[in-house]
């Protein structure tokens, strides 16, 4: 245990995600029960919980109470299914879930997750049963999207009519892009059934890690269990390398479906697998042929997955082909996942007759291939290292400004957001550690010498958490460069992964991992980033949904607090900057048309989200409609989003999930989507050269801006 606990990373929620939406499947021919594994990772649990956590907390009848809360939650996170009278009969769980954990009891939360799905199967047959009628678009009713914390449902009848004003609600969506009733009726068939069947493909596995999880986050908002499978997707996603075949796959209907092929991997390099190919059959080199239609996409990924040089046969579908099977093999090889790592461009900034280059890294989260760096301290992957490598190419390159993109970067391994720093700073501390027995230990940077000395900035927004706020906070406090974007998430706590197996001494794993909160972090100024986030010294237009989204929208966030400052020597005065920055900024954006579209989205954004519900009435919603096509019409001329070879894409949304659209039309619109222009990045982008001329124009204020002194609290 004492090596897992040293095992210290700020972690996000799971980053290796294969699909939103899973295929049909047969419900399983009896309920599902705990297994002896899942009660002994709840006793190992108890002690981990109760006694490491940096919010210890007993288990006890006022935890049991929020576990079965947060258990319904995540079940019926919209009552949709269960009833009043469910939780009335299950209401004596609140004060007995402890109890029952400590005995090694878990019946409770499967007994519950039974019920779930029987109320699931029956509210099938009310859809079916809607979906025959004929729904009346004249009429002034309203549909409220969100029902998290409206009363249970007293009855059958009342449920039946939420779900009346849900469907018709989705008709309506469908209606609008164009689909007709009959069509209508067979996509939204297949939606609903699909949906009942992923309640019924639900593992025994699955439901105990929804129940530890509820149980975990009862505590605090980010500490979770994972299960052995989501202990290795998230391994694989902070070692950015994965064993397999080098495929993205997508459920759609009843197939695992190739999305995209990696390049590299066995299965662009066969020539003989396409995107849009179905896996119908997967084999171990010589063993039998595992059927695995209706399969969900992380089943098949399982058996794809396995050792380096061993060979895995697939049984393909051709896309748009029924009947012409054909077999692949394939020697399985490390592929390594480029489009989650560190990456560069140049962007040339033109301003009163200068051109300024201006180096973007946008850097998606903070990786770390920690098993290759116990194996091997001076040669293992990383962000810290990756994105030296690209700062050489760029200096190499000639640009003259550094712009670090950390938006939607949700953080990773604390080491990394030291030594991320430590590129920027000479050396010295970057955050403190204080953990519940009230120890403090300071992060330095250790490394003399800066990989790039020359004027930076930092884009962050509301999804840029934890590591990214550590290093957002350092380099503001530093006075090295400027924070530009929205404030972000706010997650000031520090987690370690506690692997249970470990403990355990299991092989193969059985038990997962614990994520455990044990420290909260501080800036080297003395706050805190927790609830408050880190404050950008410019502000851009916001998107965000802050209400219900970042660390303040949690109801059991740790609290924002204040200690005594680490003595560091700042680099400059980048407040001296800031207001002539300011000016120039306000008045670059007042002549942007795609900047001024983009506020106009946010307002739009935020009164969508004050509308607690919509309206049913065709009339009214075709209207909408129609001014959001345009609106979206004039957005994508501006932003230059433009389909394959040039055409059009839609304006407005169809309705649609996206594997119900086809496979080609996903494909173009993600396209699209990767080709649209980055208002706030042009305009980072833009202030850096700003800041470039007047550093090269004012030379009292170049002095003020590079002057060092030893700082204290801000």
């Amino acid at each position: 245990m004492n090596r897992s606990l040293n095992r210290i990373a700020l972690l996000a929620a799971p980053l290796f995600v294969l699909s939103t939406h899973t295929a049909a499947a047969p419900a399983p021919a009896a309920p599902l029960t705990p297994s002896p594994a899942h009660a002994e990772t709840a006793l190992t649990s108890v002690e981990l919980l109760s006694r490491h956590h940096y919010k210890a907390q007993p288990l006890d009848d006022a935890l049991s109470q929020q576990i079965f809360e947060r258990y319904l939650k995540a079940l019926d996170p919209n009552r949709l299914f269960l009833l009043q009278a469910d939780i009335d009969e299950f209401a004596f769980a609140r004060t007995t879930l402890d109890d029952a954990i400590r005995a090694g009891r878990l019946d409770l939360p499967f007994a519950l997750f039974a019920r779930y799905t029987r109320r699931t199967n029956e509210q099938m047959n009310v859809i079916r049963a809607l979906l025959d009628t004929k729904f009346d678009f004249s009429l002034n009713e309203t549909y409220t999207p969100d029902r998290s914390e409206a009363p249970w449902a007293a009855s059958t009848g009342e449920l039946r009519e939420i779900w009346r004003k849900r469907i018709k609600n989705d008709w309506l969506r469908l209606r609008l892009g164009g689909m007709n009733d009959a069509a209508i009726r067979t996509t939204l068939s297949k939606r609903y059934e699909h949906a009942l069947d992923r309640a019924a493909r639900f593992s025994s596995d699955e439901v105990f890690q929804t129940f530890m999880n509820a149980w975990a986050s009862a505590l605090e908002p980010h500490t979770s269990y994972l299960g052995p499978r989501a202990a290795e997707d998230f391994a694989i996603s902070m070692k950015l390398s994965l064993v397999g075949i080098g495929a993205v796959l997508q459920e759609r209907d009843d197939y695992v479906t190739v999305r995209e092929l990696i390049a590299g991997g066995p299965a662009l390099r066969s020539g003989k697998i396409e995107v849009g190919d179905r896996i119908v059959g997967v084999a171990q080199g010589d063993g039998p042929m595992v059927d695995v239609t209706g399969w969900r996409a992380n089943e098949v990924v399982n058996l794809i997955r396995g050792a380096a040089n061993t060979t895995v046969v697939l049984d393909l579908l051709p896309a748009g082909i029924d009947d012409e099977h054909h077999r692949v093999t394939l020697v399985r090889a490390t592929i390594r996942l480029e489009n989650q790592a560190a990456k560069s461009e140049i962007r040339e900034i033109h301003s009163s007759g200068s051109i300024h280059r201006i180096g973007v890294i946008k850097l998606p989260s903070f990786y770390q291939d920690s098993e290759a760096r116990r194996r091997n301290p001076g040669n293992f992957r990383s962000a810290t290292r990756d994105t030296a490598q690209l700062i050489e190419q760029l200096k190499h390159d000639g640009i003259d400004a550094l712009l670090l993109d950390l938006r939607n970067n949700a953080g990773g391994v604390l080491d990394e957001a030291v030594s991320l720093t430590g590129l920027f700073i000479d050396s010295g501390p970057v955050v403190i550690q204080h953990n519940a027995r009230g120890q403090m230990r300071i992060e330095r940077d250790l490394v003399a010498g800066m990989a790039w000395d020359g004027p930076l900035a930092v884009l962050i927004n509301r999804a840029s958490a934890s590591a990214s706020e550590i290093f957002a906070a350092a380099i503001q406090d530093y006075g090295r460069g400027i924070i530009i974007g929205e404030d972000s998430f706010g997650k000031g706590t520090v987690q370690t992964l506690i692997d249970l197996d470990e403990i355990a001494r299991s092989k193969p794993p059985r038990y997962g991992e614990l994520k455990l909160t044990v420290a909260q972090f501080f800036r080297i100024s003395g706050g805190t980033t927790q609830l408050r986030g880190v404050t950008p010294d410019i502000a851009l237009p916001s998107l965000s949904d802050t209400e219900h989204f970042g660390e303040a929208s949690y109801d059991n966030a740790l609290p924002w607090t204040r200690i005594g400052p680490a003595e560091y020597h700042s680099v400059g005065n980048i407040a001296a900057l800031l207001p002539e920055l300011n000016v120039r900024h306000e008045q670059r954006v007042a002549k942007d048309a795609g900047f001024h579209q983009l506020q106009e989205d946010a307002e739009e954004l935020k009164a969508m989200r004050q509308r607690r519900t919509i309206s049913l009435n065709e009339a009214r919603r075709r209207a909408e409609y129609r001014r959001q096509e345009a609106r979206a019409k004039i957005r994508n001329q501006l932003l230059g989003i433009v389909g394959p070879d040039g055409a059009d894409l839609p304006d407005n949304d169809d309705g649609l999930f996206s594997d119900e659209r086809s496979l080609s039309v996903d494909l173009a619109a993600e396209k699209a989507r990767k080709t649209v222009r980055d208002v706030l990045l042009d305009e980072g982008a833009s202030i850096l050269g700003d800041m470039i001329e007047l550093l090269a124009t004012d030379s009292e204020l170049a002095r003020n801006v590079s002057a060092e002194h030893v700082s204290a609290e801000q």
